[in-house]
């Protein structure tokens, strides 16, 4: 009998079997596809150009991910962002605006308007949420409470799209950015918070934990593929590649079998890793509740577009890490980043890297369209934005049709459900992106919680 069963195999599941594995636990992993990772992934196309089918970077603010990329020896591979990818850009009135970095930056920008940058200056005098509210708050609701219409058309809708190719108008405030609840809970005022917690962080660095606000962004240098397919080289053995559990069966010592074909997994605990609906279809039988929770949760379909072209055929200097684009600007994109300008080495010489976003919650329909209609449109987008004057010579397509989890409004009952179902079936746990939040860092971060609480039950099954 297996310690633990793991089923699904992206970033969640592959870190938590290295945890396991690495302190001896007798562990196995399932996935139905053909390598670990999931969504994340990455490859060189016929042109040399590095294609991320997924996230591109993530932060260092996290330490367990510093941790998980130094055990893996992987360190002398990551490489930190180009400092130009600090300038971001935003999309108003057709023309591109780079976001401001400071309160003078601020004040100049032609990003915003003057009436809305005075009122800002409100904002601090903006009384809080009732804390004791059972009621969820919408991203919009709380922005348009604080700082204002504008500030959320074009500030906080473009951000939401790049952190969850969401809406605001959906996703739960409390849920979705937890750290912006909880600050103004603590602090009554976003603007109040920011000063006295920038101090906090000052005391925080003081401890040796990286503020968010310095923390570093990061990849590898050839993608952020090479942590999953690290995780898979090292625990090969205990990993079964394109089997699919079918059912589960919870015997009578409170232990689990796991049917996948025609072979039977029997271990003391399972742990599911997939996405939240495939975990509702195996939980179903033992916890009906949990399982119409986890069904609910939407996953709007994602396209990730890489194209390649020629450095001459793009006006634009590609001067930073991309350009968002609000919903009330009517384009058919979510964002681009550009990819060869962040990092080092993503596209041959005299050649440029994009990575364009399309569909989301915004607008699924378009991350369904066919490769040769996106191809035609995201040149297009290309063309009106950066001035893109021929085709890519190069274009890579990787669709995802259950995107990135929505943290919507009413997410609290998902996760008391998720609770309750931990509760009543002991043996049994859930770890994924849909829960702990969205990120690579986020993700491994859950991942090493669970397994250090798997682990201490282990040693001491009391504890």
């Amino acid at each position: 009998m297996l310690s633990s069963l793991i089923i699904g195999g992206g970033i969640s599941g592959a870190a938590l079997l290295h945890y396991l594995a690495e302190a001896g636990d007798d562990v196995m992993l399932i996935e139905k596809g053909e390598r670990l990772g999931g969504v994340i992934g990455s490859y060189r196309n016929e042109a040399g150009a590095l294609v991320e089918t997924g996230p591109n970077s993530t932060q260092t603010s996290n330490p367990d991910f510093l941790d998980l990329v130094a055990s893996l020896g992987l360190l002398d591979q990551m490489v930190q962002a180009d400092p130009l990818a600090r300038n971001r850009y935003i999309l108003r009135g057709g023309k591109l605006h780079p976001v401001p970095m400071s309160p003078p930056a601020f004040l100049r920008s032609s990003l915003f308007s003057a009436s809305a940058k005075l009122r800002l200056l409100r904002e601090p005098f903006v009384g809080p949420a009732p804390a004791d509210s059972a009621q969820e708050e919408s991203v919009a609701e709380f922005v348009r409470r604080r700082i204002g219409m504008e500030f959320l058309e074009y500030a906080i809708n473009p951000f939401v799209s790049g952190v969850y190719a969401g809406r605001p108008e959906r996703l739960s405030l409390r849920h979705a950015f937890p750290k912006l609840h909880a600050l103004e809970q603590q602090y009554g005022s976003l603007i109040r918070g920011a000063i006295r917690g920038g101090r906090a962080r000052r005391q925080a660095a003081k401890r040796g934990q990286v503020p968010r606000d310095r923390a570093k962004l990061v990849s590898f240098r050839e993608g952020m593929g090479v942590i999953p397919a690290a995780i898979e080289a090292r625990w090969g053995r205990q990993v079964r590649i394109g089997a699919q559990v079918d059912r589960l069966e919870r015997q009578a010592d409170g232990s689990w079998l796991a049917a996948s074909g025609g072979d039977i997994f029997h271990a003391k605990r399972v742990i599911l890793a997939t996405d939240a609906g495939t975990a509702a279809g195996l939980l179903e039988p033992h916890h009906a509740p949990a399982a119409q929770s986890l069904r609910g949760i939407e996953y709007p379909p994602v396209a990730v577009a890489v194209s390649t072209y020629r450095r001459a055929d793009i006006r634009h200097p590609l001067d930073g890490f991309g350009m968002l684009i609000p919903e009330v600007e009517n384009r058919k994109i979510l964002g681009v980043i550009f990819s060869s300008t962040l990092f080092p080495q993503r596209a041959p010489q005299g050649m440029v890297t994009l990575t364009t976003f399309l569909g989301g919650a915004r607008q699924p329909e378009v991350a369904l369209l066919g490769q040769d209609q996106l191809r035609q449109l995201v040149f297009g987008e290309h063309a009106a934005l950066l001035g893109a004057a021929a085709p890519p010579r190069t274009f890579n397509l990787s669709v995802w049709p259950r995107g990135i989890p929505q943290y919507n409004v009413g997410y609290g009952g998902v996760l008391r459900a998720i609770e309750a179902a931990a509760k009543d079936l002991p043996g049994l746990h859930l770890v994924g992106n849909y829960h702990g939040g969205v990120s690579v860092a986020d993700c491994v971060k859950s991942a090493r919680a669970l397994a250090a609480n798997l682990l201490a039950h282990t040693t001491n099954p009391n504890c």
